[in-house]
């Protein structure tokens, strides 16, 4: 008996956006007295970043901090229209709608900057800072408080924007079938390395090694927890989560609560090297595609073929158990047996 190793790779391509289109995003944008910008939404963040990545585009169409921007996730009966947070929309669909919100706010910004300095708005530019300064001559310049301030108070004016992203319904070709059915697609590929008990069928998953490429990476930071969490669920979904063989019934006979249900601990959580590559969309919110759901996907098959380059078991039911190890172990040694 003895511990095998093995190595397994998987890769896979994920859409973007609902199946045939039509599921559009609402964005609103607007300016306070103080020169605070306001995105408002009824998107969802589940804790994937959405409203980090918001504030980003915002910030970066507008011309102003970071910090400088409030994303508020109202609710769907207070906010703007929004299909959910869900086929991997959220950047996508929530970025694009932002970014056309923002573009609009920012033409009234620029509009009462020049009213106040005196000049044609054309001439205006953002520096990032807050300030919006005459092309070519950066001394001449107003902050964007001061912006806000004569909007509100001296042009009687509302610095704001709406955005809303669409994707045109795609209807099957009735002679061929052909339709688009998503935005754009991002792929990736992962490597797994395990080890396996031939004698107890415990597989431990050593090391992941991913490769991602969503388009542009607008926050490589959270991209990259995205890729190690998602990566995290894979190996729960492979090796330990299931309501199975007793649903429906599983308060009868399985866990009934989360201190029951298995799912990998510290211990249990491979080491993880991650690689994005960039390679922007056309249709991306600067360039960005979904990454949400398929971070956990490529993980449990590139589990299922270390597998069997470990013990020679191919497994196609989930979870990887020790009993089902077991069992397709004695599989082969009756085959062997039987000659």
């Amino acid at each position: 008996m003895a511990l095998r190793r093995g190595r397994g790779y998987a890769a896979v391509n994920y859409p973007t956006g609902m199946n045939l289109g039509g599921d559009p995003s609402q964005a609103l944008v607007h300016a306070t007295t103080t020169g605070a910008f306001v995105v408002t939404l009824s998107s969802v963040d589940l804790g994937q970043g959405l409203r980090t990545v918001v504030a980003q585009c915002a910030a970066e169409v507008l011309g102003i901090p970071f910090g400088s921007v409030i994303v508020d996730t109202a609710d769907t009966d207070t906010g703007p229209h929004c299909m959910g947070t869900f086929a991997s929309r959220g950047t996508h669909r929530v970025g694009n709608a932002v970014i056309m919100a923002a573009r609009e706010a920012r033409e009234v910004m620029l509009q009462v900057a020049a009213d106040e300095m005196e000049v044609d708005a054309a001439d205006l530019e953002t520096d990032g800072t807050g300030h919006v300064a005459v092309r070519g001559a950066p001394s001449r310049r107003i902050h964007i408080s001061e912006i806000a301030g004569a909007a509100h108070f001296t042009h009687g004016r509302s610095i704001s924007g709406r955005g809303m992203f669409l994707k045109e319904r795609s209807y099957p070709d009735p002679e061929t079938g052909e339709m688009d059915p998503d935005s754009c697609q991002a792929h990736a590929c992962t490597v797994a390395d395990v080890e396996v008990d031939d004698e107890t069928g415990v597989v431990e998953v050593l090391s992941l090694h991913n490769t991602y490429e969503i388009g542009r990476a607008l926050n490589p930071a959270l991209v990259n927890q995205q890729v190690e969490g998602g990566a995290w669920m894979g190996v729960s979904h492979a090796l330990f989560e299931s309501t199975e063989p007793y649903y429906p019934h599983s308060r009868e006979h399985g866990p009934i609560d989360y201190s029951q249900y298995l799912m990998p601990g510290p211990a249990d959580t491979p080491a993880q090297t991650s690689v994005l590559l960039e390679r922007p969309a056309d249709n991306g919110p600067f360039g960005a595609k979904g990454i949400g759901e398929m971070t956990a996907n490529a993980p449990i098959p590139a589990i299922a073929n270390a597998i069997f380059d470990a013990v020679g078991v191919r497994l196609t039911t989930m979870p990887f158990t020790p009993e089902r190890v077991l069992r397709g172990l004695d599989e082969l040694a009756d085959r062997k047996a039987d000659g």
